[in-house]
């Protein structure tokens, strides 16, 4: 038997997936981190590297990964990280915001606090950049673990660094600008960078001649597992973050409102990363609470309750402004009613995104998947149902991990066929 390995590196763990080539899946595990950093990452990875079975890793062809898009770390030339990690939500970026304008084409993705080209401009402003070398993705520097390269990445991760998806180049203004040399080569998702590094396999007991393939981001992969595959068919991952994307003939882009396109084979997924999301629930409420009030909720009735429920003022997507103030008031005397108005608030959200989406061109939504933890809540999906006015189902598999172990059977989303070794 061969197996695939997919790994995920979210908000709060890792999960490890590993799949046969009949796409069934043969071990799962979990782990969670106490803090987002990179060494508590990297004990995630290995710790789930122990947990697995001997006689299963030995079967081990093909290792992918995701991570939250874009979360960066500037390295030094051994690869090791100079500073804190800059999280996909981490908005400090925003006093480098003027020279991204500057620099990058209107429209542009990197046009946003939240970029990873706007965080290399911030980090090139810290004492300690004279250092750096490489500018990595969460899911980059974890593949570097374990195959030793450093400076590779995907066109996934690498979009909000000003990659080109349409003709796979960095563009000539961005190869212009004098932190070009920290970028990274971008190479496909699921192209092989390396073979595990001997020490590693050795280490753990995995197939020596086990390959790590370039990853993709978290939300790509839970798309990837969800099993949308036509035009006009969407996912929704509904996790700490709001995160939306439809299956497109083709791209479409306004960095004024937080909308990108990333390339899937030779279609498109056009989405955009809304901050509201479950954080916010949870803020509130626990996951016991949640599961309660929700039974509580009738969700056929309508409560004149207008929130756009944040964290902390900012915003990426429907409307990327990073000022915009969260709208939680006034708070109804009645839990349910609370919570029902933040559940509304978010689906709200979620029909705008889809709604701009196809105002730009892309193609007519038909259909979404959900995936993530709010796919198990029935209140929200009427809720959602309801307001955009499509099927709404759960998604096919709900683990990003899963579509991460799809990207190493196969060796690329979209247009690629699977091609186990």
């Amino acid at each position: 038997m061969k197996l695939f390995l997919g790994i995920d590196f979210g908000t709060s763990g890792a999960r490890l997936i590993a799949i046969d080539n009949d796409r069934n899946i043969c071990w799962s595990d979990s782990t969670t981190y106490v803090a987002q950093t990179p060494a508590h990452w990297s004990i995630a990875l290995f710790e789930l590297f122990t947990k697995m079975p001997i006689d299963l890793k030995k079967q081990i062809m093909h290792i992918a990964l995701d991570g939250t898009s874009g979360t960066v770390l500037l390295c030094d030339d051994r690869g090791q990280p100079l500073a804190e990690p800059l999280m996909y939500n981490d908005d400090r970026a925003r006093s480098a915001l003027e020279r991204v304008k500057l620099s990058a084409p209107a429209g542009d993705a990197t046009i946003s606090a939240t970029s990873g080209l706007a965080k290399l401009y911030w980090y090139a402003q810290q004492p300690y950049f004279a250092a750096g070398r490489h500018l990595l993705h969460q899911a980059d520097w974890l593949a570097w673990l374990l195959h030793g390269r450093l400076g590779y990445s995907d066109y996934h991760n690498a979009l909000k660094l000003g990659y080109d998806p349409v003709h796979l180049e960095y563009p000539r203004w961005l190869q212009a600008v004098p932190e070009f040399d920290l970028l990274p080569q971008v190479l496909a998702p699921g192209e092989v960078v390396g073979q595990i590094l001997p020490a590693i396999a050795a280490q753990y007991q995995i197939n020596p001649n086990c390959l790590i393939c370039a990853g993709t981001t978290d939300s790509i992969a839970a798309f990837a597992a969800a099993g949308a595959n036509q035009p006009g068919q969407a996912v929704t991952s509904l996790g700490s973050t709001l995160v939306l994307k439809l299956l497109s003939n083709k791209p479409v882009q306004n960095a004024s409102q937080g909308v990108y396109s990333h390339r899937w084979g030779d279609l498109w997924l056009a989405g955009g990363a809304s901050n509201t999301g479950g954080a916010v629930l949870r803020q509130f409420f626990s996951n016991e609470e949640l599961q309660d009030l929700s039974q509580q909720i009738d969700p056929q009735v309508s409560l004149e309750l207008d929130y756009y429920p944040l964290l902390k003022p900012g915003e990426r997507f429907p409307i990327n402004d990073p000022n915009l103030l969260p709208r939680l008031t006034p708070r109804p005397d009645r839990d349910q009613d609370f919570l029902q108005g933040l559940l509304t608030g978010i689906a709200r959200i979620e029909a705008q995104g889809y709604q701009l989406l196809q105002e730009l061109g892309a193609d007519r939504l038909t259909q979404i998947y959900t995936a993530g933890g709010g796919a198990q809540n029935s209140t929200w999906q009427t809720i959602r149902q309801n307001l955009i006015g499509v099927p709404i189902g759960p998604a096919s598999q709900q683990d990003a991990a899963y579509g991460a172990a799809l990207l190493a059977l196969s060796g690329g989303f979209g247009d690629q066929k699977s091609k186990p070794p």
